[in-house]
């Protein structure tokens, strides 16, 4: 299973971040989310600082990209596996910071990946 962190979480149940959060736990994933407000989506609570933590596997973004600047070197010292840019999150400064470092990026969705077992 890849922990993975949801960035940009929100409880609102119409939200792609929501169904992100609920899709990666039917599949088994452990999940870790920061949103704006705290909350809960199912067992996972929403943090609005950054913690430190340890083995993400996989980092999926819902934020747009202005608002990951404030994020860039906390993502970049999880050192995930792979940068998922959701629609609308594409950023090419992150994308690049990230690939610098070894992180694989990946503009995809993360709804579909979970759907047609790519993830």
């Amino acid at each position: 299973m890849k922990k993975t962190l949801v960035l940009g979480a929100s409880e609102n149940k119409n939200r792609y971040s929501n169904m992100a959060i609920k899709q990666l736990r039917l599949k088994g994933h452990p999940v870790v989310a920061i949103g704006k407000k705290s909350g809960q989506v199912e067992d996972v609570f929403i943090v609005t600082q950054s913690e430190k933590n340890e083995s993400i596997h996989t980092v999926t973004l819902y934020l747009n990209p202005k608002n990951q600047e404030v994020y860039y070197d906390y993502l970049l010292q999880l050192k995930p596996e792979r940068l998922i840019f959701n629609p609308g999150t594409e950023n090419d400064t992150l994308k690049k910071l990230a690939e610098e470092q070894g992180i694989k990026t990946l503009e995809a969705c993360t709804l579909v990946l979970l759907s047609t077992d790519q993830y």
